[in-house]
């Protein structure tokens, strides 16, 4: 599936889509003063934060760390282009785009391999860090991209995408505010219930379709398994697969249940975000960074956090998840170990909090999570049941995504039948899978 975090996600695992063409620049910058570190980044939201931080760190160490803000991410991913390409990137970074790209970064020089520092110290810092967030930075032994193994970039916080529910109005339609519904049937038994008091039950930005996407693929891995979602990927399962259509068929069935919100399929996230942070919506699908967004919006709101409710239990729900921003190391400025000592201080367990308690973004160190709010906490936990396109070695075509997609959001409308719309994918695939083998 895709890499296709939403613009809300503040930065999820995002690294510029960039053509290698320039990327293959060698000469280093000249040196500059040691005891100052520059990193450029497009996190409007933590500026502040990060000046402050950088303030704390000048006075502890005498090295003045300079944060520059370039926004939007559009003109932020552009100065990284040119600065990619005439070689004058700053001493940290980070990109936004997909994973090949990060690799074209890596395979050019641009980005310092940060494994021994990891591993040092038996491994102090790398233990310190959930291993889902450094995974998207990661490329293993048998990666498809052709670069080293190790470990690339520093993940300075998390983001998962799951469901949220308002404990309010759960209550008010007999259910119990501390217990979600936790399985597919409890959830689509709360339709009637929904539509009978007047209610909107799940919103989401279905209208921006890799949301559509990410909870299909959450399914997928439910009702069948990793490896054979990553068969289909692989061209090896057909989409007309019985689970496939399985997974097909919950779409129609959430949608006949009354549990979807009207106008769902052309919803944007910031009007589901609206809606649920003003209650009149019982669910959302949303990523953490909602937990900013609904505190906003309405800081008295009282809502939790729960996986989506699992259609099979043979195998687990798995929800996208991983590191939400990292920061990557100019493999060719002169400050590299002053750099790698001011990313392991910012990961620290109380530079994470802080920037957790400021910003409310879930922090990537694991010893943090006691220190911030509940419902932060209950995102974080759960990015030990997640997953991401970034990390699985193989991706889908986007013809297909495409088709899958909007093909969803077709049964929910009752265009199309599940059948229908597996066989549309599957036509698909097809053809793809003969373009890629004529080349």
């Amino acid at each position: 599936m895709a890499v296709k975090f939403s613009g809300c996600l503040k930065g999820i695992l995002v690294f510029a889509a960039l053509g290698s063409f320039f990327l293959c620049g060698c000469a280093p910058r000249a040196a500059e003063n040691k005891n100052k570190v520059v990193i450029w980044h497009w996190m409007t939201d933590r500026q502040a934060a990060f000046e402050e931080l950088s303030r704390r760190y000048e006075e502890l160490t005498g090295v003045k760390v300079i944060f520059e803000l370039y926004a939007p991410s559009e003109a932020y991913s552009q100065k990284i282009r040119a600065a990619a390409q005439s070689v004058s990137l700053p001493d940290v970074f980070g990109i936004l785009g997909e994973k090949r790209d990060f690799s074209s970064f890596v395979k050019a020089g641009h980005i310092l391999e940060i494994t021994p520092y990891m591993l040092a110290d038996n491994g102090k810092w790398k233990n310190m860090l959930f291993s889902k967030a450094l995974a998207v930075n990661e490329f293993s032994a048998d990666n498809s991209y052709g670069v080293l193994p190790g470990i690339y970039g520093v993940p300075i916080d998390i983001t998962t995408i799951q469901m949220v529910y308002n404990k309010k109005l759960l209550k008010q339609l007999g259910g119990n505010p501390n217990r979600p519904p936790a399985t597919l049937e409890e959830f689509l038994a709360l339709g009637p219930k929904i539509k009978a008091a007047g209610m909107q039950g799940l919103v989401s930005g279905w209208g921006e379709v890799w949301m559509v996407d990410c909870l299909a693929n959450n399914y997928a891995f439910n009702v069948m398994g990793k490896d054979k979602v990553l068969a289909t990927i692989k061209g090896k399962v057909p989409y007309t697969d019985p689970d496939w259509i399985k997974v097909l068929e919950i779409f129609k069935q959430m949608q006949d249940s009354g549990i979807l919100a009207n106008g769902l399929v052309t919803m944007v996230n910031k009007n589901a975000e609206q809606l649920f942070a003003n209650e009149k919506a019982v669910f959302a699908f949303n990523g953490s960074w909602c937990v900013n967004v609904y505190n906003g919006m309405n800081p008295g709101l009282e809502f939790g956090a729960m996986l989506p409710p699992a259609a099979g239990s043979k195998y687990p729900m798995v929800i996208w998840g991983g590191a939400g921003s990292s920061f990557l190391i100019n493999a060719r400025s002169p400050k590299k170990e002053e750099a790698v000592k001011f990313l392991r201080w910012l990961t620290d367990r109380e530079q994470q909090v802080y920037l957790a308690e400021v910003t409310l973004n879930l922090p990537a160190n694991k010893d943090s999570l006691k220190k911030i709010s509940e419902i932060l906490a209950q995102f974080a936990d759960d990015i030990e049941s997640s997953t991401h396109p970034n990390i699985w070695g193989v991706s889908e075509f986007p013809a297909v995504i495409e088709a899958l997609d909007k093909g969803i959001q077709s049964i929910v409308i009752g265009e199309k039948t599940p059948a229908q719309i597996a066989e549309e994918v599957q036509r698909i695939k097809q053809r793809e899978l003969f373009k890629q083998s004529n080349r």
